[in-house]
């Protein structure tokens, strides 16, 4: 990024309260964060983040390790909070059922069929104590409010915390929950729905609907998320009282990210322009660029008349997150070999707007939105 670039945003509450020079946040993404892009974004004076969905006590220690290693300006880490619908665990006829619907992707793919496994997601507890110890300069999480302890702990460790809220009320209740700052993510947002006091579908609120009214409830700083990937949805986003924006598709779609060519091939083509949520690849409710598979799985999930002996339809997507653990055995495959019918496809309302693949490139454009004074 360019010096006058750097200098154009002003400081205000939140690079103050991260450290940093701009007021732009990478996007965690929960399975495509990369070293690299957190590391480029943290370097160009904006706040990289790495989401850490999935991630063990050690993977999390060696993770912070090599962002360390990759920049010396502050990043954050990214847990996602348990809302405790979460299935720990399935019979193992459901397991069957569940994998008979996907057993056509393995076999296209040339996969074994998975075995089930003992547990779909790593313990919360040790992936807290892991990220408390590894000490990032921010901690965000999504799915809930962090517990006072969590929060307190966190704070005598000098980290600042961040929630993430998709109505006004989970704003005002993470304002209460002491954490530091507050995103808003609207609908337009790409991935994974993070409502947690009412049902995602209940919670569809976009941003540029959202952000005023969280600002005018909570006394935090508010950052501002979705719908945003050029300097018109950053000006806009600070005109409406945004201390900052969350930028996610944007930079996923750069080369520095994760995501593999063929993905980000997509992101940058006319595919782009539509987006869909879909509980089919997870069993929660992610906004992406449909395809195939999305396709065919909601189609199977909507053809299930089956009913059970007590009168109930049977489902064929497994819930959260057996759903997302048992589409996570093909899903590298099919990117390892740039199958973009059999991947998922995350991204937000504002991917077609997307014209940059460097990082840098796109904190330059963003910032073009400052207003000059």
């Amino acid at each position: 990024m360019t010096p006058e670039h750097r200098t154009s945003a002003r400081p205000n509450r939140i690079t103050e309260l991260f450290g940093t020079d701009v007021p732009v946040v990478l996007g965690p993404f929960g399975g495509v964060s990369s070293v690299e892009l957190t590391a480029a974004v943290s370097d160009g004076g904006g706040l990289g983040s790495y989401g850490l969905y999935g991630y063990g006590a050690d993977a999390i220690r060696n993770t912070a390790v090599e962002l360390r290693k990759a920049t010396a300006k502050p990043f954050a880490l990214n847990l996602w909070i348990p809302t405790g619908d979460e299935t720990t665990s399935l019979p193992q006829t459901a397991f069957d059922q569940y994998l008979e619907t996907l057993k056509p992707y393995f076999d296209e793919l040339g996969l074994p069929l998975p075995h089930m496994p003992d547990r779909y997601l790593p313990d919360y507890d040790e992936q807290v104590e892991a990220t408390l110890a590894a000490g990032p300069a921010v901690v965000s999480f999504v799915f809930g409010v962090p517990a006072p302890e969590l929060v307190e702990a966190a704070h005598r460790r000098g980290m600042v915390v961040v929630g993430t809220a998709t109505t006004v009320a989970e704003a005002v209740a993470l304002d209460a929950g002491g954490v530091d700052a507050v995103v808003a993510s609207g609908m337009e947002s790409g991935g994974h729905r993070v409502s947690f006091l009412k049902p995602a579908e209940e919670s569809l609120i976009g941003t540029f609907a959202l952000v005023p009214q969280v600002v005018d409830a909570v006394r935090i700083p508010v950052i501002a998320a979705g719908g945003i990937a050029d300097r018109r949805g950053y000006a806009a986003a600070r005109a409406l009282g945004a201390d900052a924006v969350q930028v996610g598709s944007a930079f996923l779609a750069t080369r520095e990210s994760a995501a593999v060519p063929a993905y980000r091939a997509v992101l940058h083509s006319p595919a782009a322009r539509e987006t869909v949520l879909t509980r089919a690849l997870s069993g929660r409710l992610a906004r992406g660029i449909p395809n195939r598979i999305i396709a065919e799985l909601s189609a199977a999930e909507l053809s299930a008349v089956e009913v059970s002996d007590a009168g109930i339809a049977e489902r064929r997507i497994a819930p959260f997150p057996a759903q997302n653990w048992l589409t996570g055995r093909f899903r590298p495959q099919a990117a390892a070999q740039g199958n973009t019918d059999l991947m998922s496809l995350w991204a937000g309302q504002a991917t077609a707007l997307i014209r940059h693949h460097s990082a840098a490139d796109v904190l330059a454009e963003l910032l073009a939105g400052t207003p000059v004074l």
